[in-house]
């Protein structure tokens, strides 16, 4: 189930159609009240989340989402006519997988939807524990700990730690790492990979230190931790 929440009537009925014509079930909702009792009935698979709406804006949906054990993990899209970096990165900042920016193409909107789908499924070469120092990672059961402390990561941040951790002490350039967990035409010029790197490395305290900037090429985790 796919949830969009957006206040406009013709873009949250297209949208509806669109998507239902494609094989997948949605609903939309144009207020957050109604949104967050259709969360506590069904825990939806994505959420298409507006940032300007009435009685509360995207952003703090997508901090509440984040902040529950029950939604933590749930990709969310946002749609914005908002098209600045400031933008982007206050929503990557707080989580939100990928944006798409009004006005936009159904296509456009569906191959969004398809991508960020395909890629909560875990890879098959992600299913071996990682110890490294104080961390802990489980890629099957989506666990990471240091110093035995649960840490709470969006989607998009556990899977950039589980790449890093799969090529441990290889060089991952940002192309790489953006081919490999957004899409290959995803805007390249923002800021995006850098504002992850920088949210895990906090969220991961000491363990923060274990990511490894490599300048002019992109990031590691070191063999030698």
């Amino acid at each position: 189930m796919i949830y969009l929440l957006e206040d406009d009537d013709s873009i949250r009925k297209l949208v509806v159609y669109t998507l239902e014509s494609q094989g997948y079930k949605a609903e939309g909702f144009a207020r957050p009240s109604a949104f967050w009792r259709a969360v506590e009935t069904c825990t939806p698979e994505l959420v298409l989340l507006d940032i300007m709406l009435p009685e509360e804006d995207g952003l703090s949906i997508l901090r509440r989402l984040r902040a529950s054990g029950s939604t933590k993990n749930i990709p969310v899209i946002m749609l914005t006519a908002k098209n600045t970096e400031y933008d982007r990165v206050i929503g990557l900042d707080n989580g939100a997988d990928d944006f798409i920016s009004k006005p936009f193409g159904m296509m456009e909107l569906v191959a969004r939807v398809r991508a960020v789908l395909r890629r909560i499924v875990p890879a098959e070469d992600s299913t071996s524990d990682f110890t490294i120092g104080t961390l802990y990672v489980c890629p099957e059961k989506h666990i990471v700990k240091v110093s035995g402390e649960d840490i709470n990561l969006t989607h998009k941040e556990f899977e950039l730690l589980c790449l890093l951790l799969d090529n441990r002490g290889r060089v991952l350039t940002r192309d790489v790492i953006m081919d490999r967990i957004w899409d290959s035409d995803f805007d390249r010029e923002n800021r995006t990979v850098d504002v992850h790197v920088r949210t895990l490395r906090a969220k991961l305290g000491e363990a923060g230190a274990y990511i490894e900037t490599v300048r002019g090429m992109g990031y590691k985790i070191g063999d030698d931790k």
